[in-house]
């Protein structure tokens, strides 16, 4: 006999699942790039061009919100930011019980 209930929980636990994973990767991926902008690779490599496309608008969305006295520095904390809010988007997304 087929369990609705018991079917639901599985497809949403699954895409918590699924929506935890794109968060870790995405993770990695500012990560990569900030290795990356330490080592000044070749701006025409298409690698690199795509992982600049995949994190550049959510960096630079913080970057507008950050305060200019975080800029003295001379040092991009919007990476640090970033990965503090995929962090809690992941614990939010493993909070929930199945």
């Amino acid at each position: 006999m087929f369990d609705a209930e018991f079917f639901g929980r599985g497809v949403a636990a699954q895409t918590f699942y699924l929506i935890d994973s794109i968060l870790w990767i995405y993770m990695w991926a500012v990560i990569i790039r900030v290795v990356l902008s330490w080592v000044r690779p070749d701006p025409y490599n298409p690698i690199v061009r795509f992982l600049y496309s995949m994190t550049d608008p959510p960096l630079d969305a913080i970057r507008r919100r950050m305060p200019s006295f975080l800029w003295a520095s001379g040092l991009d904390f919007s990476p640090l930011v970033l990965i503090a809010l995929i962090s809690v988007a992941r614990l939010f997304f493993r909070s929930f019980r199945f």
